[in-house]
């Protein structure tokens, strides 16, 4: 009996990846010698190799026509046992259902947020779970694995890992924190201001160096962090994928919200200090749980992708947060 193939579906983002990869390292210690095969965006293929999880990666631009029709013709030439779209939008579940895959594994209705995007699929998990994680996890028990979710060992390169390490000392810094203030929506983002007076009380109470972390079209955020740190010299820090993957596993703490590098920072092993408004983070908190997970207990759950800070994320105060990093340091609260 031939081995099980399996077509895995997750396109983006980074945050999203990293919650993906607990189900699909389940489906993969059920089944060690089924052919995986990952689809996701070309930005995003570096990321799902350093989980070692597929047995190849698929890259596809789901906005680009001549993309979408060549990796849809490559599935139609190959048998597949199913197809699971851990992603649940138009995009992703299109691609199985115009490549003809007999069995499609997605979320129903109750779960999924695109309205009518289920009718693509022919098994429709109702999940019942409410970390996203173990709701993935629940696809890949309809797909056949005996466990939702295994761990995953995210692998870095030594040569970029020593870049980083240069680059770090070049600037004089050794032991250090990562703060991330970026986030997508600015709806979901802590105050820069807050950012920048966490830095300077983290450099003067405990003598740590911050590195600011930000991507492309955050270099004016990161820029006002700097400027409200006052003389707490931290490090501007925009390196690519596989140098912030260093970035954050030599780090001693990272400091964020609900952003792809906090949880990149998570599955790498790295103490967090979350900080969350808008999204709850009982779906889409730091995986595994961690301890300092803040938010106002009277926060209100919305996706609503807005310009303004929320106001919940007001109610955080740095003295909370600066709490969290003292005793992740070790330090007397």
């Amino acid at each position: 009996m031939s081995e099980p193939r399996f077509l895995v579906v997750r396109l983006g983002s980074l945050g999203d990846i990293v919650h993906t990869f607990p189900a699909v390292a389940g489906l993969r210690n059920s089944f060690p010698r089924a052919e995986i095969i990952w689809l996701t965006h070309p930005r995003w293929v570096n990321l799902v190799a350093s989980s070692g999880l597929a047995s190849e990666i698929w890259p596809v631009d789901s906005r680009n026509l001549a993309s979408a029709r060549q990796v849809i013709a490559k599935i139609r030439a190959q048998r597949w046992d199913a197809a699971i779209d851990y992603q649940g939008l138009w995009k992703s579940a299109l691609l199985p259902f115009l490549a003809g895959i007999p069995r499609r594994i997605g979320f129903s209705s109750e779960t999924i947020r695109e309205f009518g995007v289920p009718i693509l699929y022919t098994d429709r998990v109702h999940a019942r779970a409410s970390h996203i994680a173990d709701q993935n996890g629940e696809l890949s028990l309809r797909a056949g694995a005996q466990s939702s979710v295994g761990q995953v060992k995210l692998q870095l390169s030594e040569t970029v890992r020593q870049r980083v390490c240069a680059d770090l000392a070049a600037a004089g810094i050794n032991r250090y924190i990562v703060l991330s203030p970026g986030g997508g929506w600015r709806s979901k983002c802590w105050p820069a201001e807050r950012f920048g007076e966490l830095c300077h009380k983290i450099r003067e109470e405990l003598n740590v160096r911050c590195v600011i972390n930000y991507g492309p079209g955050e270099e004016s955020l990161a820029a006002a962090v700097k400027s409200a740190s006052g003389d707490a010299d931290p490090l501007l820090y925009d390196g690519e994928l596989g140098q912030l993957m260093a970035l954050l596993q030599g780090a001693s703490c990272i400091v964020g919200g609900d952003t792809g590098p906090l949880h990149l920072a998570i599955a790498l092993g790295t103490k967090a200090v979350a900080i969350f408004g808008p999204t709850n983070p009982a779906r889409n908190g730091p995986y595994p749980p961690q301890p300092f997970v803040l938010r106002d207990p009277a926060a209100s759950t919305t996706h609503k992708r807005e310009t303004e800070t929320n106001p919940s994320l007001l109610k955080i105060s740095v003295a909370q947060v600066f709490d969290g990093v003292k005793r992740h340091l070790g330090a007397s609260a």
